[in-house]
């Protein structure tokens, strides 16, 4: 209920006004059935820009610190993203993330949509990074198309550190389905999983424009942080 509350009568009417999103490919969204959007991720804005736009209920892995802030602000930000019916993934590596993993395919099984950022991170300059293989098992083990997403403009509207976005006018991209069903019953294979994640990265490549940079985003994220080098940001094209 609290979801449709936000998506047709406040967040959505309002971030559509004041952004007034270009919008390519749309009819490449499953009418019905379990698909997964895959998309590029560059701002906060985009938890909330994607939904406003897509005509289907989207439910999206959030980072598990959205759910776990200290004091009122982080208790109401939990409370939005839980309302909103977003899971919570815990980024840390390894197992870390199968119970994030078993109600995403929980949410497919019902025939949903189901939203990864394949990155894994917020991008801290604007490139495009390597993405994780978790969104190779899901569409795998969920018999779901894939559909490529790219956020274009986001980054410039509200990088990382920014509180609130500058408006703007910003371009979300929907490239074709893909379909991987040729790999089925293959998820335990990480060559195969790194294919299929290859495959999704380039697509939303294709559509976003961004350099790509074969590295995880965290890892150069964590090397910066040890360096104690500034960030140079980079627009997406």
């Amino acid at each position: 209920m609290f979801y449709y509350l936000l998506k047709y009568l406040v967040l959505g009417p309002l971030l559509k006004l004041l952004f007034r999103p270009r919008i390519a490919g749309l009819e490449n969204i499953p009418e019905e059935g379990p698909a997964i959007i895959a998309g590029n991720h560059l701002s906060f804005s985009d938890h909330f820009l994607m939904p406003a736009i897509l005509p289907r209920r989207i439910t999206f892995l959030a980072k598990q610190e959205y759910f776990t802030g200290p004091g009122l602000k982080g208790a109401l930000i939990a409370s939005f993203f839980r309302s909103a019916g977003q899971i919570p993934v815990d980024r840390t590596g390894g197992k870390a993330a199968h119970p994030a993993v078993t109600e995403a395919l929980a949410v497919l099984g019902r025939g949903e949509l189901m939203g990864v950022y394949p990155e894994g991170t917020r991008s801290h300059d604007g490139r495009l990074y390597k993405g994780r293989t978790g969104v190779a098992v899901m569409a795998l083990k969920a018999h779901a198309p894939v559909v490529p997403c790219a956020m274009v403009g986001t980054f410039e509207i509200q990088p990382p550190g920014r509180l609130l976005p500058k408006i703007r006018r910003v371009t979300i991209r929907f490239g074709k389905p893909l379909d991987f069903s040729r790999f089925e019953g293959l998820e335990g294979d990480r060559f195969v999983l790194r294919s299929i994640v290859d495959e999704i990265m380039y697509a939303i490549m294709e559509l976003s424009g961004q350099e790509y940079v074969d590295r995880y985003a965290a890892e150069v994220k964590a090397e910066l942080t040890r360096n104690g080098t500034a960030h140079h940001p980079r627009g997406a094209a």
